[in-house]
């Protein structure tokens, strides 16, 4: 059933006083007064353990009877701009809140409703505030009160904050793809909604409420959701699939949202791979199709972009772009792992819960050699190696290209450095080397071709990416190393390859 918002009113208005998490306003609807209250609620319902923080225009403040408001947030503007867009903009990206026009006794209530921070304090202009008994203030810097919620922030998690909630059981399963949870985590269907509820309480799909009825979580609207714009706090999340008419971005001839959740990720993926290039070849008289990109690489870059994704910046979600000659996938946040370590260093995750239910449900790598695979799919079709993007400051994101077939005569200084390095680095990965003569198989050349490599592979050496092996080692049986791999003799060599 729908949110009884007059019975939320009702319940807030009960309140003995305002409160770290709920303040009462009448018509006071100072910009900079609601931007700073948004950011100290938000940290105090992390310091509270609350689900959420609340700002209400039209309670009086000392009687807590219903005195209606005159502040309008859907018409209010400063200048041209509109209150929440304002809001959004001079919030940090974690920030997440909804206005709520309440009628009661044909007096108007606002309620205003704030998501707790997550991942790191929610700030206004820059400044980090806190609830001080009913007061709001900067938050103190280098304090055990900035450290303590520095530490909650860091450890609460998206994913089991609530989407949606009092909601009836059946409510919950017609919002939620249920039957592909079973399908794909391979759990025998059971009979009635009872059974089906009992398994997604307990994946933290769905959570029960005191009340007797139910709640949604982040993570089951991120994978399950039959239509994600149900969902406030994920709605934004959606992929969106584009393809463009040339290089640029000037000419969109496709775009799809994906409405529902990540789990139906065959489909998303089914869409992605009818739009990508592809060719005819003839194989021993046989006409073969060949894809223009490796299908390994396509679903292992979609399931990261998912799964890794910041879902603390709230504006912005998953996109793939197609171009002429390339494919690009970008997600809001930086990575958690050096970019030029991507394929060598252990694994680690932005969601540990979204990553744990995705494996079971078979969308991403669970061993973490994810890079390897795109990597190696990319050099088998001798593509260029593939681009990795990191925009870091106050909107970081993650974006990787992957371009299209070329000869090696048409590749950058640059690419084919970058080629030579990823190379080594799954050499390394995989306990071997690379050679002159790996090297030549990863560009599809001949041994005539030995001549360039050298080139190429002194080149690298110079720009610091890759390192012999062994100094000792004659000319025709040198191998290499990435730069950073702590390998420097023969016994090394023998001892880390066979301990």
């Amino acid at each position: 059933m729908p949110e009884d918002y007059v019975a939320l009113v009702i319940r807030l208005a009960q309140s003995v006083s305002e409160t770290q998490t709920i303040e009462f306003k009448d018509s006071n609807a100072r910009f900079e007064m609601i931007g700073r209250d948004i950011a100290a609620l938000a940290n105090s319902a992390v310091v509270e353990g609350q689900d959420y923080a609340y700002m209400v225009w039209g309670i009086d403040d000392s009687s807590h009877a219903v005195i209606g408001t005159s502040f309008n947030p859907l018409t209010a503007k400063r200048g041209n701009q509109e209150l929440e867009i304002w809001l959004r903009v001079k919030l940090s990206d974690n920030a997440e809140f909804q206005f709520i026009p309440v009628e009661i006794d044909g007096k108007t209530v606002v309620v205003l409703r704030i998501w707790p921070a997550i991942g790191y304090p929610v700030s206004f202009d820059n400044v980090e505030y806190i609830r001080s008994g009913t007061s709001t203030q900067p938050l103190q810097k280098n304090t055990q009160r900035e450290q303590r919620l520095w530490d909650l922030t860091r450890t609460g998690a998206f994913e089991d904050q609530i989407a949606m909630r009092w909601l009836s059981r059946d409510e919950v399963l017609s919002k939620l793809n249920w039957a592909r949870y079973f399908t794909q985590t391979g759990i025998p269907l059971p009979e009635g909604g009872s059974g089906i509820l009992h398994y997604l309480i307990a994946d933290s799909i769905v959570k029960p409420l005191d009340s007797g009825q139910y709640a949604i979580t982040n993570l089951g609207a991120l994978l399950f959701a039959v239509k994600m714009d149900d969902f406030e706090t994920v709605s934004r999340k959606a992929i969106r699939i584009i393809r463009y008419t040339g290089k640029d971005r000037l000419s969109a001839t496709r775009s799809k949202t994906f409405p529902g959740g990540y789990a139906d990720i065959d489909a998303i993926l089914d869409y992605l791979q009818a739009l990508l290039p592809e060719r005819e070849e003839i194989d021993r008289g046989l006409r073969v199709t060949v894809q223009g990109y490796p299908e390994l690489a396509i679903r292992e870059l979609l399931g990261n972009m998912l799964i890794h994704q910041d879902l603390t910046v709230r504006g912005s979600g998953p996109l793939v772009e197609i171009f002429e000659d390339r494919v690009e996938f970008s997600n809001p946040g930086s990575s958690l792992i050096e970019v030029s370590r991507l394929v060598n260093d252990p694994p680690q995750s932005r969601n540990p819960k979204l990553a744990k239910l995705a494996r079971r449900l078979n969308m991403c790598e669970e061993a973490g050699s994810g890079w390897d695979k795109i990597i190696r799919s990319c050099e088998l079709m001798q593509l260029p190696a593939p681009e990795i993007q990191e925009t870091r400051g106050d909107a970081p994101s993650m974006r990787v290209r992957l371009m299209q077939r070329r000869p090696y005569r048409n590749l950058t200084v640059a690419e084919r450095m970058q080629a030579c390095y990823w190379h080594a680095c799954v050499q390394y990965a995989n306990g071997d080397f690379l050679t002159n003569a790996s090297l030549r198989m990863r560009f599809g050349l001949p041994a005539t071709s030995s001549s360039q490599i050298s080139r190429l592979i002194s080149e690298s050496i110079e720009a610091g990416l890759i390192r012999l092996a062994d100094a000792d080692a004659a000319n025709k049986k040198r191998q290499y190393l990435p730069a950073w791999a702590g390998v420097s003799t023969a016994a090394d060599i023998a001892q880390n390859l066979f301990a």
